[in-house]
């Protein structure tokens, strides 16, 4: 197996450097004690087979890791405005819960600067807000306040009809940026996918539930467009030799160097939730899948 050094300055693009992977080296505190000595990735880092006599291909670990280490810190700054979000909001239904009454429109109006500087601060959010559960508001039976910077800049609502007698999106239950934190209490990555209830852009949705006392009351989420995030993520991906993906938990393609499955596509084969989910590199025959670590994204190289 050949080895090559991973990639040993910042990537082009915004993402933002990460600790992970220095001078080609994964950094020991991405591993458990004794699992890098003379430079080598312990055989217990990778799956079985993936590596001869115990020994790691470092150039190779090293170089994916180091990606989507980038890919993950990048993303880790749109969910920070996600959790600022959720907080914000969680804190300020608590209190008119605590008023023994329920919540009203007006009520979510105290949001509002919170996220207007969230847009202002974060380069890929193009719009961030809550979204309320069903039956939550005492005055409208679905709301979302959101917010959008356009493109001089300008930060304007949402204005959205969701009366179900006329409107086709009155309800985004379904819809997995809304699904997949209420069903998992997790936050998600959703998309891309054409948005045609905020943008008609095609976007991903990064989002996390918001609950009271234990109860789903609905989700913060931000929006990226994909034009952003392809911008940004691209050029890392092209440093790797192998053809390379970056795929949801369902399996959907955010961004790819490769031309068998471009962004939007659904990759089929992988578990893609377990690799999540234990947060460990695994294979699915030529391919090679690393976690993009906090953030629900995976890291797809074709075997190289």
């Amino acid at each position: 197996m050949r080895r090559s050094t991973a990639p040993s300055g910042p990537a082009p693009g915004t993402l933002d450097a990460a600790a992970e992977c220095t001078a080609g080296e994964c950094a020991a505190a991405d591993c458990t004690a004794g699992e890098y000595a003379a430079g080598d990735c312990a055989a217990a880092d990778c799956t079985a087979g993936e590596y001869a006599a115990g020994d790691c291909a470092i150039g190779q670990c090293a170089a994916e890791r180091y990606v989507a280490a980038r890919v993950g810190g990048a993303l880790e700054a749109v969910f920070d405005a996600v959790a600022q979000t959720r907080a914000d909001t969680a804190a300020l239904l608590a209190r008119v819960i605590a008023e023994s009454r329920r919540p009203v429109t007006a009520d979510l109006a105290a949001l509002r600067p919170g996220l207007h500087l969230r847009l202002a601060r974060q380069e890929l959010v193009s719009g961030v807000g809550f979204v309320a559960a069903p039956g939550v508001l005492a005055d409208v039976p679905a709301w979302l306040e959101w917010w959008q910077s356009d493109a001089g800049g300008d930060v304007r609502p949402l204005l959205l009809d969701l009366d179900p007698r006329t409107s086709a999106y009155s309800d985004y239950t379904h819809w997995d940026w809304f699904a997949l934190p209420r069903d998992t209490g997790r936050r998600a990555v959703a998309g891309p996918y054409v948005d045609y209830l905020c943008s008609d852009e095609y976007s991903l949705t990064l989002s996390a539930p918001v609950e009271v006392a234990g109860r789903f009351l609905g989700v913060a989420a931000a929006d990226v467009y994909l034009r952003h995030f392809e911008a940004a993520a691209l050029p890392l991906l092209r440093e790797l030799p192998g053809p390379a993906r970056l795929v949801n938990a369902r399996g959907r393609v955010a961004a790819s160097t490769d031309p068998g499955q471009l962004a939007g596509a659904l990759a089929k084969g992988p578990d893609f939730a377990s690799v999540l989910t234990t947060g460990r590199p695994d294979t699915f025959g030529r391919l090679r899948l690393t976690p993009c670590r906090g953030v629900p994204l995976v890291l797809a190289v074709d075997g190289w």
